[in-house]
């Protein structure tokens, strides 16, 4: 039965990665309509569980929310091809805008986002933070709103901030802390695709590593940080991870944030920079606070006995770490 189950997983998982292949691909907006469709029809079984009630309840709030966007998304292909002579562009690419950002879970439409996180897996809260977002940010490219998505965009980085605030569930955290990259990631590809490209492998690389950790370590809630059985070089990780994540400079994590900030500055967006950086500083007074206190409490008894887990992914985990503490350093040589 376990065999079955975990091959069904494989199917829709395959499916999944190739109907994102089908939305970036296609060369009309009734195909790329299509890819997304297929997309939420294939993740809809990978986080159901019918031993689980929040999963189920997780995926049929997903498919409600996915759905409106969908429909939003074909009214404004339908409206395009029936009133593409009239002088009414600005409110097409604002409809077909709102639709791909209900889609990525991003502010204003964004409400959906942190209660869906709440009732999945690590692996699955992974996929959604990251995969799930390739398709809209792509179609997003194609037809922009400059004005609309630059309040969008402010939007996201302050209520990604605030909303990171008394959180106890790490699940809503890293969701708040994904809305607050959205914006980051609006911006960066208002600049280029290259530089979205960049951003959003090294985001997706510190979630990776972070996600697993959690995974591992079986931690759901911040208390948990606290007072887990596990060697001290997890924790560390985890430290390292979190501050890649808010973008502290000899991290690499800073490295994306960095030309996203120069590029502001050269062209005087100096208003919408401070939004950027002071985000930046409460997501990082945030990560910075849960560390130390994991640090704090850490018993003394615990401090004594080396547990060594038995998982050649740790290597990856530790190279990942090294990358993240050196990468900044290094990258700086390509530009001298």
């Amino acid at each position: 039965m376990l065999l079955i189950n975990n091959s069904n997983k494989m199917f829709f998982l395959f499916i999944l990665f190739f109907s994102t292949m089908i939305s970036i691909s296609s060369n009309s907006w009734l195909g790329c309509w299509i890819g997304l469709e297929i997309n939420l029809l294939s993740f809809i079984p990978l986080i159901s569980s019918p031993n689980n009630l929040l999963n189920s309840e997780a995926s049929l709030k997903y498919f409600l929310t996915q759905s409106i966007a969908s429909i939003n998304f074909l009214f404004s292909i339908l409206l395009n091809l029936f009133l593409m002579k009239m002088f009414i562009n600005d409110l097409l690419s604002i409809i077909m805008n709102s639709a791909m950002l209900m889609k990525m879970g991003s502010v204003p439409f964004h409400f959906w986002f942190p209660n869906i996180m709440e009732g999945l897996s690590w692996f699955n809260s992974f996929i959604l933070m990251t995969w799930q977002k390739i398709s809209p940010m792509i179609l997003l490219s194609y037809n922009m709103n400059f004005n609309f998505l630059i309040f969008i965009m402010i939007f996201n980085v302050m209520i990604g901030a605030l909303g990171s605030f008394n959180q106890t569930s790490l699940r809503k955290l890293m969701a708040f802390s994904s809305i607050n990259n959205i914006g980051w990631l609006i911006s960066a590809l208002l600049i280029s695709e290259n530089l979205w490209l960049m951003y959003f492998l090294f985001y997706s690389m510190f979630l990776f590593i972070s996600c697993f950790l959690f995974y591992i370590t079986n931690i759901f809630y911040m208390n948990q940080l606290f007072n887990f059985n596990y060697n001290f070089l997890i924790k560390f990780s985890i430290m390292i991870n979190f501050l890649s994540l808010g973008g502290l400079p000899p991290f690499l994590g800073f490295f994306p944030k960095w030309i996203i900030i120069n590029f502001m500055i050269n062209n005087n967006l100096i208003i919408i920079n401070f939004f950027f950086i002071m985000s930046s500083l409460v997501m990082l007074f945030i990560y910075i606070r849960i560390i130390y206190f994991s640090f704090m409490f850490f018993s003394f008894k615990l401090k004594w006995i080396k547990i060594f887990v038995k998982n050649n992914l740790f290597f990856l985990i530790y190279f990942f770490n090294l990358i993240s503490l050196l990468g900044m350093i290094t990258s700086t040589l390509f530009f001298i």
